[in-house]
């Protein structure tokens, strides 16, 4: 049972390190040119401090995942472990409210605030930032599935 368990639980790891990865790859990408009245606009991600912060967020994560695979034998770090699960998925939670709330701003506007939305100018970048979104948010609930996972196998012991 103990193998399976850590087969299964290298195999969540491994999956939520590609969701995050994709996520940084995706919104690195992301950029797109807008032309209005002899004006040209860049739109990229990197103007935007929480799209800053979701690729930061998403990288930190992959990053944790390639160590957490390969310290994964060492038995002093399973007990560090869940500790920096609980961080990665608050991280990971808080980094794609922030990108989604902006998102959001940049697909639908916010008529009270004066804000005009861009997605019409510039669909490439929405397209690519959804996607980003989609990857990222996969990757938030397989952390948060690791991390309940992580304390199911450490509890079990101590309620049965």
């Amino acid at each position: 049972m103990a193998k399976y368990s850590k087969i299964l639980s290298l195999v969540m790891r491994f999956v939520a390190m590609a969701a995050s990865v994709a996520a940084v790859v995706v919104i690195v990408t992301t950029h797109d040119t807008a032309h209005v009245l002899n004006l040209t606009f860049t739109a990229k991600y990197n103007n935007t401090p929480a799209f800053v912060y979701f690729m930061i967020v998403e990288a930190i994560a992959g990053l944790y995942s390639l160590i957490t695979l390969i310290l994964s034998t060492k038995n002093w770090f399973r007990r560090i472990v869940i500790i920096l699960d609980v961080v990665m998925t608050v991280l990971l939670a808080s980094s794609i409210s922030a990108a989604l709330a902006i998102g959001d701003v940049g697909k639908k506007g916010n008529d009270d605030a004066g804000w005009l939305p861009i997605c019409g100018q510039v669909p490439k970048f929405c397209d690519h930032v959804t996607g980003a979104l989609i990857a990222g948010v996969a990757s938030a609930i397989l952390y948060f599935t690791i991390l309940l996972y992580s304390l199911y196998t450490v509890l079990d012991p101590i309620l049965m």
